[in-house]
């Protein structure tokens, strides 16, 4: 099938103090596969997904995302690769206040060559797909958590992007909107086969993914895949092979 993202030998460090972020990082994530990297904060992890969103520059190593390498874009053609290819869902929803989540929703869409008088039409769409249509016309502090957080999941896929990037997308959820955003996403991956790279210390969310990285200090310590098992299996799998106290201390 292919890959739709390829780190090769990435490395970043903190320009004052030196110390090292991600450590010759290398791995693929197959076009439409569900990944979760996983590890403690501090970690890297979510340094990991800004680098490969172009939001973050890095010291060394490639990154590819659908045949393109993202390091050789200037930055303006960067915001136009990641306006068309790439979804960003964020643990703290990054919603703006004062508009609707109709709004919010539909900002991507103002960039692109498309007439205003469908907006409706097309945030409706997407808006159905994750039970939140009846709450379209509501401001982010008069909804859940939960929902707001569906909302972010629409804007990200808006403009029908190849991938998903999403940065502990239910860090700040209870554990029943929890499972509502992860099944949002699995139904993403499974129906509409868009790529997803989500990082989490989660073992239940990760549970959700075809595949696990796990990573510490910048570094890549092993890969747990689904194979096949559901998902409560795959949650046990991953709860009898991690050395717990080796990569959350």
């Amino acid at each position: 099938m292919g890959n739709m993202i390829e780190v090769i030998n990435l490395t970043k460090s903190y320009a004052k103090s030196g110390k090292q972020i991600l450590n010759n990082t290398t791995f693929d994530v197959e076009a439409g596969g569900f990944y979760a990297v996983m590890g403690s904060s501090g970690s890297g992890k979510t340094t990991l997904l800004n680098v490969i969103g172009g939001i973050d520059k890095f010291d060394s190593g490639d990154i590819t995302i659908d045949d393109v390498r993202i390091s050789v874009l200037n930055r303006n053609e960067m915001a136009d690769f990641r306006l068309n290819n790439v979804g960003i869902v964020y643990q703290d929803y990054n919603l703006i206040d004062c508009l609707t989540l109709r709004e919010n929703i539909l900002l991507p869409l103002h960039n692109k060559d498309i007439d205003p008088s469908e907006f409706i039409i097309v945030s409706n769409e997407v808006a159905i797909k994750f039970g939140i249509e009846d709450i379209l016309d509501r401001y982010p502090h008069e909804v859940s958590g939960g929902e707001q957080q569906r909302a972010a999941i629409c804007r990200a896929i808006i403009n029908q992007p190849k991938v998903v990037l999403a940065d502990e997308p239910t860090g700040n959820l209870d554990s029943k909107s929890t499972t509502t955003v992860m099944q949002c996403f699995e139904k993403l991956n499974k129906e509409e086969g868009i790529t997803i790279l989500m990082v989490t210390h989660d073992l239940y969310t990760a549970s959700y993914c075809d595949k696990v990285v796990l990573f510490k200090d910048g570094m890549i310590t092993g890969n747990l895949e689904r194979k096949g098992m559901n998902r409560n299996d795959f949650y046990k799998y991953i709860l009898s092979e991690l050395e717990l106290g080796e990569i959350y201390e």
